[in-house]
This record gives C-alpha cells, structure tokens and sequence, in this order.
C-alpha cells in the first residue's frame, strides 16, 4: 500500500475515534441530564443529532472512497471493514444518549421516583465498554476486552432489576407508572448500547487478529469467546 493511503486511513481512524467521543458525550450527557433534571444539557444532546449523522455519512464515503482507490487486502482492509461497522454502531449509541435526553421534560413536574434507581451506575459501566472498546480500536490493544462478558452480565442483570423494582413502584403507588415506565425503557436503552459495545469488541478482535470471536457465547458455547482466545 502506498503511504499515502496508509496516511488516509490514519486520519480516517482518528476521525472514527471523535464520532466515539461524542457518541459517548451524548449517552453519558443525555443520562447526566436526565439524572439531573437538566434541560439546558438535554437539548444541547439533542442537538448534537445532526452531528452525529453528518460524521457518520463522511466517514462511510470516505472509506468507500479508499477502497475503491486502493483495493487494499488485509489488515488495511479488516481496518476499512472495521470501521463501516464501528460508525452504524457509534450513530446508534448517540442517538440512544438522545432519546433519554428528550425525555428529561417528562420529570419537570413531578421529579424522580427513588433517586432513578440504579440508571447512573449502570450508564457507567456502559460507558466504560464504549470507551475501551475505542481505546482498543486506536491502539490495537484487545486485552480491554477479557472481562467484556462480565460487565456486559452486570448490564442484563441491571436491567432486569430495575424492571423488578419499577414494577413493585407502580403496584404499589399508579400516579408514577409513567415515570417509572421511561426508567425502563432507559435501561433497555443502556442495555442495547452494551451490545453494540460488545459488537464493536468483536469488529476490532478481528481487525486485529484476523480471527472472528463472539462475546456473547452464551447460547452457542461452541463458538470461541474473548475469555478462551
């Protein structure tokens, strides 16, 4: 490959690691915001929506643009394949963080049920994975993976508790089934944006390695997992 291409796909990589950035903000703000009760900082998140998409779509042409300039085979292209699937699941984790945003003027009048249960701790380990999963992108170092099944179980299990004590709120008391309802679709939310986390994992492991592994193994223990390799 020429060094020009290999210059392209450095800067192409550290555009994928920004979009990271704020696909993160956007989550860990649009939680902070709801926690807070912040309007100021939920619209500044739905806000970044347009910035979001508009990174998305640049990213993808241009890598479009190096593959079909260099024809590159390898690593470069495992790169190029790795990054068409990071920006998908990057777009969906900030529009996650923006749809817990948009619900913040939901609460203004009635305020929290039980300081919003165990949502902040559980947008921290989610958090965590994003950020390890982009740390391990940029620098090829896929040992952030080896407990990934671990806090991705602490995630389930987080939600499915939430969802218990959400219901024994609603039976006992109706007026906060509203609430209560937008605290579990929060976590559901939190939820899916651990398994893109786990699905980027998967992407940079085989960028990486060349080799293709699963995080979740759970339903099918003949398929390799981050904890074996």
């Amino acid at each position: 490959m020429t060094e020009k291409f290999h210059d392209e796909l450095k800067k192409l990589k550290k555009e994928v690691i920004k979009m990271g950035s704020l696909a993160e903000k956007m989550l860990k703000d649009g939680v902070d915001a709801l926690k807070e009760l912040d309007i100021e900082k939920s619209n500044e998140v739905i806000s970044f929506k347009t910035k979001l998409a508009d990174m998305d779509d640049e990213i993808e042409a241009k890598a479009f643009r190096l593959i079909a300039l260099h024809q590159p085979m390898a690593r470069d292209l495992r790169e190029i394949a790795c990054i068409l699937k990071m920006i998908t699941y990057l777009n969906r984790i900030g529009r996650y963080g923006k749809d817990i945003a948009k619900i913040v003027n939901e609460f203004n009048k009635h305020g929290h049920v039980k300081k919003l249960v165990s949502l902040p701790h559980m947008s921290s380990i989610v958090c965590s994975m994003i950020e390890d999963a982009m740390d391990a992108f940029e620098k090829g170092d896929i040992s952030k993976f080896n407990d990934f099944i671990e806090r991705e179980d602490t995630v389930d299990e987080l939600r499915y508790s939430i969802f218990r004590e959400c219901l024994s709120y609603m039976m006992e008391e109706p007026k906060v089934i509203g609430r209560c309802m937008h605290y579990t679709m929060v976590a559901r939310y939190l939820e899916r944006c651990a398994d893109h986390s786990c699905k980027m994992a998967e992407k940079i492991y085989y960028m990486v390695t060349g080799k293709r592994v699963e995080i979740d193994y759970r339903e099918d223990t003949s398929k390799s997992s981050f904890l074996n390799n």
